[in-house]
C-alpha cells in the first residue's frame, strides 16, 4: 500500500487566559483542533477577531474551528480541477465562497510535496493526498476531520506495462462520513486496454464498495460516465466513443441495484463537464459525468445539492478554469 501525505492545518492556539475566561464563564466544548469555544459556538475568522457576545476575551484567532452545531450539517463537493498546482487560487476563493467543510479533488496532477497548500492550512484544512507523477491524483480537504486515511481499495487493479497502481481512489472519515475521493478511469476508446481496464476497476470497486453501505459513505468524483442520453448533449456523436456504451452504464447501474443512490440529480440537474473544444462551455454542449453516491445512511441527510458553474466560466474568477465544475452536497 503506498503512503499518503497528510497535512495539517496551522493553528494559533487561544491563549490560557481567554481559555479561563470561556470556562468560567460558559459550558465549553473542545474541537478537534484543540480551540475552545462556547457549547455551540461557531467562529470563522482568518484574522484574529472578537467571538460574537464574548467581548471578554478580546481578538482571538479560531481557525475554522470545527462546526459544534447540533445536526451535524456537512457541507461536502467534489471537484475535478485538471491540476490543483494550477488551480489552486481557484480551489481556495470556491472553498470560502460557499463554506466547503469537505473537498474531494481528483486529477491533482502532482506528487504530494509539489502540491501548493499553504494557503488550505492557513484556512484550517487538512489535507491528504496521492499522486506519483504528472497524471491522474486524488486529494481530500476537509476542516471537519481527516481519519483513516485509505489510499486505493482492496484489490484494485493497475494499468501498464509493467503494470502499477495508478492514484485514482483515496478514502478518510471527515466529520463522521467516509468519503472517498475518485478518478475513474476514462477508457479512451471501446477498443482500447483502458477500456478493459476501465470496467475491472469499476467491477472491483463495487466489490469493495458493498462493505461500505451500512455506514454514512460517499463515493464521489469524476465517473467518467453518462449514465443517461440526458447526460451528454448529443449522444449520437458519442455513438462510437467510451462514457456511454452499455457495459460503462451497466457498471455504473450496478452500484445503484446494490443500494447505493445518486444523490445530486434530483437537485442540480444539468452538466458538469465541458471541453475546452470549440466553445463548449459557451454554448452549453457538456457532459453530466460527476456524481457523488451515498450509502442509504448519508442519502437520507441530503438536504440539497448545486453545480457551480461560474467555476468552468472563463469570464470568472482567476487564471483559466478547468473543464469540470465542482458539485456541492449538503447534509443535515
Amino acid at each position: 500500500m503506498a503512503a499518503v501525505a497528510v497535512v495539517a492545518p496551522s493553528i494559533e492556539q487561544p491563549s490560557e487566559t481567554a481559555r479561563a475566561a470561556v470556562a468560567a464563564r460558559a459550558p465549553v466544548v473542545r474541537c478537534d483542533m484543540g480551540c475552545f469555544l462556547p457549547s455551540g459556538g461557531w467562529v470563522r475568522a482568518s484574522e484574529p477577531a472578537i467571538p460574537p457576545g464574548r467581548p471578554e476575551l478580546g481578538r482571538v484567532r479560531f481557525l475554522h474551528c470545527e462546526k459544534m452545531s447540533q445536526d451535524g450539517a456537512v457541507r461536502i463537493a467534489t471537484w475535478n480541477v485538471n491540476s490543483l498546482r494550477t488551480r489552486i487560487d481557484r480551489v481556495e476563493a470556491f472553498l470560502d465562497r460557499h463554506d466547503i467543510d469537505v473537498l474531494a479533488v481528483q486529477e491533482t496532477k502532482a506528487r504530494e510535496e509539489q502540491l501548493p497548500l499553504m494557503g488550505l492550512q492557513s484556512r484550517g484544512y487538512d489535507v491528504a493526498a496521492v499522486g506519483y507523477n504528472q497524471w491522474n491524483g486524488v486529494a481530500l480537504i476537509s476542516r471537519v476531520g481527516l481519519e483513516d486515511v485509505t489510499v486505493g481499495f482492496p484489490d484494485m487493479p493497475g494499468f501498464g506495462d509493467p503494470v502499477a497502481e495508478e492514484a485514482r481512489a483515496l478514502g478518510a472519515t471527515c466529520g463522521g462520513v467516509r468519503i472517498w475521493s475518485l478518478y475513474v478511469p476514462n477508457g479512451r476508446k471501446p477498443d482500447d486496454p483502458h477500456y478493459v481496464y476501465k470496467l475491472d476497476w469499476l467491477a472491483r470497486l463495487r466489490t469493495a464498495a458493498a462493505g461500505w453501505l451500512d455506514a454514512p459513505a460517499a463515493l464521489v468524483g469524476d465517473w467518467n460516465i453518462c449514465p443517461t442520453d440526458d447526460d451528454v448533449f448529443d449522444v449520437k456523436q458519442f455513438r462510437t466513443s467510451t462514457h456511454v456504451t452499455p457495459p460503462e452504464r451497466a457498471a455504473f447501474q450496478g452500484f445503484l441495484d446494490d443500494g447505493w443512490a445518486e444523490v445530486t440529480r434530483e437537485h442540480a440537474p444539468g452538466y458538469t463537464y465541458w471541453d475546452y473544444y470549440r466553445q463548449r462551455f459557451e454554448r452549453d454542449r457538456g457532459l453530466k459525468i460527476d456524481f457523488v453516491l451515498g450509502s442509504p445512511a448519508l442519502a437520507q441527510r441530503v438536504t440539497g445539492a448545486f453545480i457551480d458553474r461560474d467555476e468552468r466560466d472563463p469570464a470568472q474568477g482567476t487564471g483559466a478554469p478547468s473543464d469540470h465544475a465542482p458539485v456541492v452536497v449538503d447534509l443535515a
